[in-house]
């Protein structure tokens, strides 16, 4: 590409993220059209739900875990490239249904392609950015999601003014084929396991003990199962806070999407960055801030949050929203950051998969779910309010929870020998 292996890393990383950005833009612009498509099929808050989550999290069966061991032995960089068109293709697909199930089969469709990508993204930072620095990398990754989300509020209600909710699909789908497109000709595939430690495994181990090799491991557990439940908050937010502040607010879907667009922007692009960095110079000191940090960032969100939902104000609701959201994707990098150093080179596809499963599992389908049954059933005796007390019961349960499994990951990183590994390499 005629440019120096420094700046290789971070365009392919700034490749990664734009993948990443339109993996979320595509999944959340069904966020901001909600009202619009409920009015128009007659859903409940329950069905949205299900078609926000449920249709994401099947698709993991049927293609995250084979494209997760495809990655740990063959080219990632043609499984994301392959995987963005594909979504995207899907995302265009969703601007033509007819119902319910159609529009669920193409929402699965979506997710099938993104359950393809993360796997492979993340495995291939693995092997441009050594240990030191990799959790800046993941944060930088993480504003992808950010942007993502940014765009399928702004772009997406701007575009569902305009042109409708049906064509809003169709053009946020275009930009993912150019993106591909530079993935498979401009990127080329990094050396397996370059700064893994003397000894690790590069080779792919056989699926039985590649899955029983990561359920021995504590470490990885922890941070795979403290991610699912913590995430619950960033799912809680991105999904829903659009059509509570519609029904709180009375606002319009496009003020909606400007507004809260720009308030996850200023919390949003700050936020992984300053997680990314602070977490690179807390493990110099204690390699278990890995742990600590997200824990504590995922129960400290849900205070500035609380207050955004009792404030009765609109521009004050969007200021603390903004805090909460800007403390709560800081404790991304360290997780993600956390599970690569955890598992071994041959691993590091198939246990994000693995993370990410869960991720979809407990996180969104399980959430999502939550939160509009919680609607539905507090809708009678609270109004338009129920959405938003129903998104800060499920989050706040989610941080305690969260909170306490991630200390408990703290504690094995010591008694399981894994803090002297990582002093070793």
């Amino acid at each position: 590409m005629g440019t120096r292996p420094r700046d290789y890393r971070w365009y392919v990383l700034v490749l990664l993220m734009l993948t990443l950005l339109f993996s979320v833009a595509d999944r959340l612009v069904f966020s901001i059209l909600l009202e619009q498509i409920k009015a128009e099929f007659a859903f409940s808050d329950l069905q949205l739900g299900l078609l926000g989550g449920l249709a994401f999290t099947a698709t993991y069966i049927v293609a995250g875990f084979p494209a997760a061991r495809l990655a740990d032995r063959s080219v990632r960089k043609n499984i994301v490239a392959a995987a963005i068109t594909f979504w995207s293709a899907m995302t265009a697909l969703c601007g033509m249904a007819v119902g319910f199930w159609t529009l669920f089969l193409a929402r699965t469709g979506v997710g099938v392609g993104e359950g393809c990508s993360g796997p492979a993204s993340q495995s291939m930072l693995a092997d441009l950015f050594p240990r030191r620095e990799l959790a800046r990398a993941m944060g930088f990754l993480t504003l992808g999601s950010t942007l993502g989300t940014v765009t399928g509020l702004m772009a997406g209600g701007l575009l569902a003014e305009a042109f409708g909710w049906r064509w809003a699909f169709i053009l946020m789908a275009l930009p993912g084929f150019v993106i591909g497109g530079f993935l498979y000709l401009t990127v080329r595939e990094p050396e397996r396991g370059r700064f893994a430690a003397k000894g690790a495994r590069i080779e792919q181990m056989p699926l039985g003990e590649t899955i029983s090799t990561l359920l021995a491991n504590k470490v990885f557990l922890g941070l795979a199962f403290g991610w699912a439940v913590q995430i619950m908050i960033g799912y809680g937010m991105a999904f829903w806070l659009a059509p509570a502040m519609i029904r709180l607010f009375g606002v319009s879907v496009g003020d909606v999407a400007l507004y809260l667009g720009l308030a996850f922007l200023i919390g949003g692009i700050p936020g992984p960055i300053l997680g990314g960095f602070l977490t690179d110079w807390l493990v110099r000191h204690d390699e278990r801030w890995r742990a600590w940090l997200p824990g504590i960032a995922s129960l400290l969100a849900i205070g500035p949050l609380w207050l955004a939902f009792a404030s009765g104000s609109f521009p004050l609701f969007l200021a603390l929203f903004a805090l909460a959201y800007g403390i709560y994707v800081a404790s991304q990098a360290p997780i993600m950051s956390g599970i690569q150093n955890a598992v071994e080179p041959s691993q590091r596809g198939f246990a994000v998969a693995f993370a990410m499963f869960f991720n979809n599992l407990i996180g969104q389908a399980c959430g999502l779910g939550l939160i509009g049954w919680l609607s539905d059933t507090l809708e009678p005796a609270r109004g338009n309010a129920a959405l938003g007390d129903a998104v800060l019961y499920v989050c706040f349960g989610s941080g305690l929870a969260a909170l306490a499994i991630f200390a408990w990951t703290a504690a094995q990183m010591r008694v399981t020998g894994y803090l002297d590994r990582i002093a070793a390499s």
